[in-house]
């Protein structure tokens, strides 16, 4: 395949758009800081990427991978290369065409060791209530009996060496601030007199007084929703974004806010009218994000279903559900979700479920418990005029319609408890679907990724086309994706997994103590293939998933016995037979191609131009390998070796057109293939000079005789291959267009 050369442009020739051509996720970490990125800048020019999307990049827990854990928003973080090194990570991308897209986290701080790092809550625990930081933190200070709780204890508290030290008490290494005139009384007394109280780590689960982040005691939750501490939390993201250093922000879990859409329009106030900004927001397949929020769209989790569904069948997915749940005993879907909730919200959220009913008192608790359980979205927002309809009935069948009429009434007057509601059933949903049901339930491993439906994953042509046709109408500007550092699989070893459901054989022939163990290391170990360490990464991650599904063990009650069984059920190596590895290639290049060429602005995950293939966190956070030599080797017109090859050459050809030819990704037109075979012929036109093609459920279409004639009618015009070939005008066979490789990209030239 040939690819269009890149070229380098001057920052006084080529403004950079307000709105990406695409970005390329960078994770930072001290191992790899700001100079690290620097250096790959020249690479992802020529790649064809037009922005840097990076990791959060404010003062964070030292030593942290991820940087979500803040510590201080007012400085650039030290670890990797401070303000300095991060204005010249800018200038570098600048200079070659490049802008750069913040990360940022609105919602929560660390809680960190050592707790002074973070000034505003060290100032709270030694101030109280009358600090001017308390308004930064939502604290129940009342339910704390006038302190807050704080999880940090190994033990009981009468098992632990506590000692005041000059103005601090000291555990361990670790030191709390001394309530003023405190220092000379004795132990229990010193306890009981400050603004908080250590306690054992186990207490937070019932004992937890204030908002954290999903059920992450070491993250407390920030109230952005007031206007101070807005100012002071958004101060430097925003000098950057005025100094030109940053083009966009991603912003992180928008829905932890108390009012998502109130905050956007503060950020859009602040950012300006040019700034790109987009949420991570789960969206159920039939919810909309809603259309007066002041943003460009999404994260890309809904468009991730839709890529994802559309190579998968629902055939075989209906008999791997009936397989696996014969097989391992475990209920389907809808009851695992179910019961998923009741459990986490009874459980892991017990402190936040306790605070919504002490706030709605005893005779609507219930209601309460119910109206959280059956919400089918992630969460209502503020003005919404009552719950989703579907929740209301189940939760009345539980509750009483007369409770669930007056939690209700009470969401409408009450803004407070509104927004807490809405807050813990964006954490229910989170920790119960994503972190626990989609552990559980794993007919198809595939199916189990952030924002997607298990219980019905498969997302027919017509609808992926009209999803498509409306995010051009709606929110041409949204970020889509397939691979981040929180999808549990890598869409490329999804796409391996995913050709099960077109072949369900190779889940035959289980055994063991733990079927549904057994059946997950299966499919993870097809998904991973024959890569570098192989059996020490799936062990981790089916030890990681046998602890979030919380069946036999758990993050908090860990049973060593069964966690020394897990390693025996990773096998060796496993590689798809030959059949099934052509049809995973179809689905990695088919994917890769829809992802680059469907409306909104596609983000490549650092390293997934080629074939990449990881597991759940840590596994998808290894340092990348950028494919320089490869893409070398490709511009000096070699053939592509391989899958990995095939989809670098394809992702860097249609990343340079989108930057160099952006007309042409304008517009949505499905295109209808005609013969015994159409339904596997995925095909659209972006606007009047680029079609776009791909083969869906590959491995189906060889077994019923390949494509036996069947044509794609073209738009008029004279068509050519970006790759090398003959023109073809009016209509083409899919036999011919598709010989060499299952997609196709085609510009008209007249």
């Amino acid at each position: 395949m040939s690819l269009p050369r890149s070229s380098i442009h001057s920052e006084s020739d080529v403004p950079t758009p307000v709105t990406p051509a695409s970005t390329y996720r960078l994770q930072l970490r001290p191992e790899f800081p700001f100079a690290a990125a620097e250096e790959a800048v020249p690479y992802l020019a020529s790649l064809g990427v037009s922005h840097l999307h990076l990791s959060p990049v404010l003062e964070a827990v030292p030593g942290s991978a991820h940087g979500y854990d803040v510590t201080d928003h007012s400085r650039v973080r030290e670890e990797l290369g401070g303000e300095p090194g991060l204005r010249s990570l800018g200038a570098a991308a600048r200079a070659h065409g490049m802008g750069l897209v913040l990360d940022i986290v609105p919602n929560h701080m660390a809680v960190p060791a050592p707790l002074r790092l973070n000034r505003p809550l060290w100032e709270v625990l030694r101030e109280g209530p009358g600090s001017p930081f308390a308004r930064w933190f939502d604290i129940d200070w009342e339910a704390g009996g006038g302190q807050v709780l704080l999880p940090v204890l190994a033990g009981p508290v009468e098992s632990c060496e506590l000692r005041a030290d000059g103005q601090v008490l000291r555990y361990g290494e670790q030191e709390f601030p001394l309530r003023e005139g405190t220092a000379g009384l004795a132990l229990p007394e010193l306890l009981a007199a400050q603004w908080y109280r250590p306690a054992w780590w186990r207490e937070a689960r019932t004992g937890l007084n204030y908002r954290r982040f999903f059920t992450i005691s070491e993250l407390i939750g920030v109230r952005v929703e007031d206007p101070e501490v807005f100012t002071a939390t958004h101060a430097k993201v925003l000098e950057l974004v005025r100094d030109g250093v940053a083009d966009g922000l991603r912003i992180d879990h928008v829905d932890g806010l108390a009012d998502p859409e109130e905050y956007l329009r503060r950020l859009r106030a602040a950012a300006g009218p040019h700034c790109w900004v987009v949420v991570e927001k789960i969206l159920a397949r039939h919810e909309r994000l809603p259309p007066s929020w002041p943003v460009a769209g999404t994260t890309g989790y809904d468009a991730l279903h839709r890529v994802d569904g559309v190579f998968t069948d629902p055939a075989g997915t209906a008999e791997l559900a009936r397989k696996y749940v014969e097989f391992t005993g475990h209920p389907e879907w809808a009851r695992t979700a179910d019961e998923s909730a009741r459990e986490v919200l009874t459980g892991d959220l017990a402190a936040e479920l306790g605070a919504l009913e002490r706030q709605a008192g005893p005779e609507l608790a219930s209601a309460v418990r119910e109206l959280l359980i059956a919400y089918p979205v992630y969460r209502p927002y503020p003005g919404e005029p009552e719950p989703d309809p579907r929740a209301v009935h189940r939760a009345a069948a539980v509750a009483g319609p007369g409770a669930v009429g007056g939690v209700r009434e009470l969401l409408l007057r009450d803004p407070a408890f509104a927004a807490r509601f809405a807050q813990t059933s964006a954490a229910l949903r989170a920790k119960s679907l994503e972190d626990r049901a989609f552990y559980r339930y794993a007919p198809l491993l595939s199916a189990t990724e952030v924002g997607g439906d298990p219980g019905q994953p498969a997302v027919s042509a017509e609808e992926f086309h009209a999803y498509c046709d409306r995010l051009e109408r709606e929110w041409p500007r949204s970020g889509t994706v397939l691979s981040t550092h929180d999808t549990k699989r890598s869409a490329d070893v999804r796409a391996r997994i995913s050709v099960l459901s077109q072949a369900p054989q190779p889940m035959d022939g289980l055994g063991g103590p733990d079927p549904g163990l057994a059946w997950t290391a299966r499919q993870t170990a097809l998904g991973l293939g024959e890569v570098p360490q192989a059996v020490p990464r799936l062990t981790e991650a089916l030890l990681k998933g046998a602890r979030e599904a919380a069946l036999h063990t758990s993050w908090t009650e860990r049973n060593e016995a069964y966690e020394a069984t897990v390693a025996g059920y990773a096998p060796g190596p496993l590689d798809l037979p030959p059949e099934l590895a052509e049809a995973a290639r179809a689905n990695l290049l088919g994917m890769a191609l829809l992802h680059l060429t469907m409306p909104g602005v596609p983000e490549v995950y650092q390293g997934a131009e080629t074939e990449y293939r990881a597991l759940v966190d840590p596994d998808n956070r290894r340092p990348a390998r950028f494919p320089r030599e490869e893409l070398a080797r490709l511009d000096a017109r070699a053939a592509p070796s391989g899958p990995a090859e095939e989809k670098l050459a394809l992702t860097a050809a249609v990343l340079r057109l989108r930057r160099d030819r952006p007309g042409l990704f304008a517009g949505y037109a499905p295109l209808q293939a005609s013969g015994p075979a159409a339904d596997h012929c995925l095909a659209f036109a972006r606007s009047p000079g680029l079609v776009v093609v791909a083969t869906r459920l590959s491995h189906r279409l060889a077994g019923a005789g390949g494509w036996r004639g069947t044509t794609l009618p073209l738009p008029p015009g004279r068509w050519l291959p970006l790759h090398d070939g003959s023109p073809y005008e009016a209509g083409v066979r899919l036999s011919e267009l598709l010989a060499a490789r299952p997609v196709a990209v085609l510009l008209r030239h007249q």
